[in-house]
């Protein structure tokens, strides 16, 4: 071969090298992404009482993923979600959390449900510095010294106690009975309660702490109803409620019932009679139907109405991508540096993850407004305020009342 010959060549492959080197830089970040993908953790109740809204969380969280990888991913990969069921056990929880983040690695922990897991499990995850996200409403989780590293979309005990006793109270109850599982969440629910209730001109007549997993409740039952009261406010998980309602029925109580949408489920609606749960009156967070971000996750999910849950999950999962994308790193600190400054302030207001991540790239501020609610938190990491939706269970159907 002669030197001219050899010159060409290289000049060929010098060419060649550029060329592709410049169409690699013209290829979307995913495309020309190195490493592994993105982890992000997601442990949430699969099994126990959370198995009813555990699915439907992860189902949502992983429609907003969806999203996101379809375009381009996170600071240039693709992200891939890892999994584990808590079980809605505390011992069960930390085992994964471990595993989580000392096999895993990951930056973020999201979908605690429990009070009970989310309190277990939240010291793994500032002492790794780990994020957490919850629906977990006990009012002494945001107490704990978690160093920014925990927010939570669920009102606390003390906003939910209050806003259920006011509407009891507006009901015209004026004896009310609560019946609290044993929780972090039983005793600050019964104190507020009780306090609004006062407020309002009703009292709050008795309460009592049982234990879980009982095949009857009737002694229980039998001292709420020695109080005379005019309703019964059922403070617990659907396993215990289930059976608290069976009690009540034959104990022969008529008069209403109150309890957390999650404790009364279509499961609960279908394993007792329709006599059994007429009248039970159910409450929970609501959804912000009014928002787009409402309607998107409606779309994203194929759910026609998605439930505070399923919206809580949605806002997650897109508050932890924009976070990510916000501090140009996939760490807990990052996360908890950068949450309120893409969820409060004057940014543009943005109603999807994919929406955000386009402004963010282009160097703007945003404010991100949740499907569950404006997703605007204290420094603590509580929510400052949402609205609540009342049912009536009426022929094992829950029948809408009103959002307030």
């Amino acid at each position: 071969m002669t030197r001219h010959h050899r010159i060409a060549i290289s000049r060929r492959r010098f060419v060649q090298a550029t060329g592709a080197l410049a169409a690699g830089l013209a290829m979307p970040a995913i495309g020309r992404a190195q490493g592994a993908p993105l982890q992000l953790g997601i442990l949430t109740p699969l099994t126990g009482a959370g198995g009813f809204d555990g699915p439907r969380m992860l189902k949502a969280m992983k429609a907003v993923i969806d999203e996101v990888n379809a375009a381009g991913g996170l600071i240039g990969r693709k992200v891939d979600l890892v999994i584990e069921d808590d079980q809605t056990n505390p011992e069960a929880a930390v085992r994964a959390a471990r595993k989580l983040i000392d096999v895993s690695k990951v930056p973020v922990i999201m979908g605690t449900w429990a009070s009970a897991v989310t309190s277990a499990v939240a010291p793994l995850c500032w002492e790794s510095k780990t994020f957490l996200t919850t629906v977990s409403g006990a009012d002494s989780i945001t107490l704990l010294p978690h160093q920014g590293y925990l927010i939570r979309t669920q009102p606390n005990n003390h906003l939910q106690a209050g806003k259920h006793a006011e509407f009891i109270a507006a009901s015209g109850a004026k004896r009310v009975f609560i019946m609290s599982i044993q929780a972090p969440f039983a005793q600050p629910t019964q104190r507020r309660a009780s306090e609004v209730l006062k407020q309002k001109g009703s009292e709050m007549v008795g309460g009592l702490i049982y234990e879980k997993e009982k095949t009857t409740y009737r002694s229980e039952v039998d001292q709420a109803l020695k109080t005379k009261p005019d309703l019964v406010y059922l403070n617990g998980y659907a396993p215990d409620v289930t059976v608290i309602l069976r009690d009540l029925y034959r104990a022969g109580y008529a008069g209403p019932r109150f309890a957390q949408s999650y404790a009364v489920t279509g499961k609960v609606l279908d394993a007792l009679p329709p006599e059994v749960t007429a009248g039970v009156i159910t409450v929970q967070p609501s959804a912000d139907i009014d928002s787009p971000a409402f309607g998107l996750a409606a779309k994203r999910t194929g759910i026609a109405e998605p439930d505070s849950y399923e919206t809580q999950a949605t806002d997650w999962a897109s508050l932890v991508s924009l976070g990510i994308a916000k501090a140009k790193e996939a760490t807990g600190t990052g996360l908890r540096d950068n949450v309120r400054k893409i969820s409060q302030g004057s940014g543009t207001k943005v109603y999807s993850a994919v929406e955000g991540l386009k402004l963010l790239a282009e160097g703007k501020e945003i404010n991100y407004e949740g499907a569950s609610g404006p997703c605007d938190f204290t420094d603590i990491g509580d929510i400052i305020d949402c609205k609540f939706r009342y049912n009536k269970i009426e022929n094992g159907k829950p029948v809408f009342l009103k959002i307030a």
